[in-house]
């Protein structure tokens, strides 16, 4: 009986591995397609990547700093108050 339960108890944790990986392949496809850049609404510390005045995702220095975007699925930019889906003139 002591084996049957070590073999089912192994199967269930395979599957619920399987599936945990299946849900974090699925989430990284949806990252890496319908994303936009939205700047100028990032928290200080929580940007996306390098700005005009750092060279590192999470150091921009002021909450919503105009050169510091963050990562945002497709069409939630405009909807946020201050964001811009352009980069400011002296970034480009």
């Amino acid at each position: 009986m002591k084996n049957v339960n070590t073999v089912v108890s192994t199967a269930m944790a395979s599957l619920i591995a399987l599936g945990a990986l299946g849900l974090q392949s699925e989430a990284f496809a949806a990252d890496k397609k319908d994303v936009e850049k939205c700047y100028g609404v990032t928290k200080a510390g929580k940007n996306d990547c390098k700005t005009l005045s750092n060279a590192c995702a999470g150091h921009s220095t002021a909450d919503n700093q105009k050169d510091a975007f963050i990562a945002l699925p497709a069409g939630t930019c405009e909807r946020i108050v201050g964001g811009s889906l352009e980069a400011p003139a002296d970034m480009k």
